[in-house]
């Protein structure tokens, strides 16, 4: 076992044991900052496997642009942020599901290459990279771009509590811009005898 496989190892049981904690904790913004952890750990591996142009665009775009963006919309829409007993729901069946799928997969792959050695593909380089992503990538990416912007102006829509609400003096749902119970103000339509 290599220096390189030893670092594998640490890096892939950082990304698993923070991305667990990312589903495990109660609080938004450690669930953010686990995140961060999970992708940052990742980003490593790339490094240690020598592709860097994609452990930097791991960290340019996930670390720093999605989850910069979860973290701005929880702070914008004033989600809670600590503990909320309320959304909490039991762990079983998703853990359940989860575990289950893991183990169909791993035991999948498995049974597809046993102990057969892989014959690896060339190193790539930046530009068969580039060629690839942005020949045959292009339409993905500007989807992925198109929902986080859509994403952001929800977020932006759902903090104003004033959008949607009728101002002083404008009609509201009732089609009248008077008080609740209609007339003039202190007319009480003769129910005062």
């Amino acid at each position: 076992m290599t220096g390189a496989d030893v670092l594998l190892l640490a890096l892939g049981a950082l990304a698993v044991g923070s991305g667990v904690l990312v589903v495990a904790t109660r609080h938004l913004v450690r669930a953010g900052l686990y995140l961060v952890l999970c992708l940052g750990a990742l980003a490593g591996m790339y490094l240690v496997l020598t592709a860097e142009l994609v452990a930097w665009v791991q960290v340019l775009i996930y670390v720093g642009a999605v989850v910069v963006l979860l973290l701005f919309a929880v702070m914008l829409t004033r989600a809670p942020i600590g503990a909320s007993d309320d959304l909490d729901r039991p762990g079983w069946a998703a853990a359940l599901v989860g575990g289950g799928t893991g183990l169909g997969l791993a035991a999948l792959l498995v049974d597809a290459y046993r102990w057969t050695a892989v014959e690896l593909p060339e190193a790539g380089t930046a530009e068969r990279l580039g060629d690839q992503i942005f020949r045959s990538w292009v339409l993905p990416f500007e989807v992925l771009s198109v929902l986080l912007l859509a994403a952001l102006v929800g977020a932006i829509v759902i903090s104003r509590p004033d959008i949607g609400r009728p101002k002083a003096g404008e009609p509201g749902p009732g089609g009248s811009g008077t008080a609740v119970g209609g007339g003039r103000p202190g007319d009480d339509g003769g129910r005062s005898r």
